[in-house]
């Protein structure tokens, strides 16, 4: 049994390896053949970009969870809003392949770079290309975020689950009210965004064996699994199943996007709303560069348009009377402490660009307690809260970028962590990095580790992958928060400290973690319920 599983979970390395190198994923020369099947595939994203308002009431930078609560709060109050992204704005298809997958990925599925090394450690290459995820590599830590109109919400597991409370309060202090989150804004996502835990039918089909093997595993250890609320369409999961759409969820694709929609992402629901009011509009392919403050008390900022290829078409700068940054924690970090380090922005204080962290991302897994197949379908269906070592939460989790059976049970787990860092500008390059130390990445790795090998013992299973290169990948993480933590570098609602006018509406307000979960329900909670005071407060 053993034997099976290691030669059959090596082969499938081997056959990813070779299949990285095959003719016309070389990034250089093929360039120009795969544009051109870019355009016959996704036309929608070639066509030619509408042009924003040389001034508008408000600009917000970024579409994802927390600027699309901006953009639709303000529409919804009657506020002329310029929607700006860098990324392309992606269409749906039940049939065509809109989106790559992360087994054999092409340029659609990364922000203008060249390879790329996922949690298999199976290296990829492929042409150049405005793609949906950006992997970006800093010393230590490598973070992936979304380049896409819509943001996390089109290339993440779908999971939005509250924090519990007692690590809540730990991380943010008197800082945010939980039972105000509780009773108010997190129902009031949980109502926009449609949220629900996977249908029994649903998890008891052939795709999903492995989330009942989870379960199974963890019930073995000792855990009771408790149900993920998910962001994911199961009326279009069934489709699939029933193969009335191509699929997508059920056999491995969700890091790089869902073609057929399979989540309800944020296209179908906030955006769509926002623009519905005739107040918003929303403007895909405009890279933020900088943003300052004028003298008559407006807001700068400069954009470049982009073509998907990469090609800067223009350059322009745009004014507002209220800027809101939502371009994600590494985005909006990067144009506040750029804007400080230059003088754009000079009366930002000394917690700019402080208090990032990792959330205390880990991806796991082990071996099986029997060679079943198991499927690849990527809703998360369940988790569990460990106190033992440290408090974390282990989800169970498809292996990204493997569709064919390995023998594998994944985990994604979210340990609670203080570690934190702080962004740097280096004015010789003009850019702005951090640096994770690698104590911190290696305690944290250990940690779920622990539990993780403590389930796969007490549930019998067959075989650890830690000498096939799927143990933790510590070198990564997708949920990067903080740098203008709320409370610290801007007020308890978001606003800037010294600027009139200025908003941070996403990751980059956390303090470096949600507390043991997922991010997005929190930071969508806390843009609601900050916006609604902004708003009231008209400032």
């Amino acid at each position: 049994m053993r034997r099976r599983a290691l030669f059959k979970a090596a082969g499938v390395a081997a056959l990813f390896a070779g299949a990285s190198s095959f003719p016309g994923a070389r990034p250089a020369a093929a360039a120009p053949f795969w544009y051109d099947l870019f355009r016959e595939w996704v036309p929608e994203i070639f066509r030619p970009l509408p042009e924003p308002p040389e001034h508008s009431t408000a600009i917000v930078i970024g579409s994802g969870f927390g600027a699309s609560v901006a953009a639709l709060r303000l529409a919804r109050a009657g506020v002329r809003t310029t929607v700006l992204e860098r990324g392309s704005r992606w269409p749906n298809d039940p049939w065509r392949e809109i989106f790559t997958g992360d087994d054999l990925p092409d340029g659609r599925g990364f922000w203008h770079r060249t390879s790329f090394t996922g949690v298999t450690k199976v290296p990829m290459h492929f042409a150049s290309f405005g793609g949906v995820l950006d992997c970006t590599e800093y010393p230590g830590i490598d973070v992936w975020r979304a380049a896409a109109v819509g943001g996390g919400s089109v290339i993440f597991s779908g999971v939005m689950i509250a924090p519990p409370r007692p690590l809540f309060e730990a991380v943010f202090g008197r800082t945010v009210n939980y039972d105000e989150l509780e009773q108010v804004y997190f129902p009031r996502v949980r109502q926009m965004l449609r949220l629900d835990p996977m249908p029994a039918d649903v998890y008891q089909s052939a795709p999903f064996a492995h989330s009942r093997a989870w379960d199974q595993q963890v019930r073995a250890a000792g855990y009771e699994p408790v149900p993920n609320d998910s962001v994911f369409d199961w009326d279009i999961v069934r489709a699939e199943l029933a193969g009335a759409v191509r699929p997508s969820a059920t056999v491995a694709r969700s890091n790089l996007g869902n073609s057929n929609g399979a989540k309800f992402d944020l296209n179908k629901n906030y955006l769509r709303y926002a623009e519905e009011t005739g107040k918003a509009s929303v403007h895909p392919g405009h890279r933020v560069d900088a943003i300052a403050r004028e003298r008559d008390g407006r807001y700068a900022v400069t954009v470049t348009v982009l073509d998907p290829t990469g090609a800067e078409l223009a350059t322009r700068t745009l004014t507002c009377d209220k800027l809101f940054l939502g371009a994600g924690s590494i985005g909006t970090s990067e144009l506040l402490v750029r804007a400080q380090a230059t003088g754009a922005l000079p009366d930002l204080d000394e917690h700019i660009g402080e208090g990032w962290g990792t959330n205390g991302d880990v991806v796991l897994a082990r071996g099986a307690s029997s060679l079943d197949g198991f499927g690849q379908g990527v809703p998360s269906a369940s988790r569990i809260h460990d106190d033992s070592v440290a408090p974390l939460t282990l989800e169970n989790w498809y292996i990204p970028g493997i569709p064919v059976e390995t023998g594998a049970i994944a985990s994604l787990g979210m340990v609670f962590d203080d570690a934190r860092t702080s962004f740097r500008y280096d004015s010789a390059t003009d850019s702005v990095g951090l640096r994770w130390n690698e104590a911190d990445r290696e305690r944290v790795v250990e940690t779920a580790r622990c539990v993780d090998e403590r389930i796969a013992a007490e549930s019998g299973a067959l075989l650890g992958f830690r000498s096939l290169g799927y143990d933790a990948n510590g070198l990564f993480t997708a949920h990067p928060l903080g740098g203008a933590v709320l409370g610290r570098a801007t007020d308890e609602f978001g606003r800037v400290n010294g600027h009139p006018g200025l908003y941070v509406v996403d990751g980059a307000m956390i303090p470096g973690s949600t507390a043991t979960v997922n991010p997005t329900l929190t930071i969508t909670a806390l843009a609601e319920r900050n916006m609604e005071t902004i708003l009231r407060d008209g400032r």
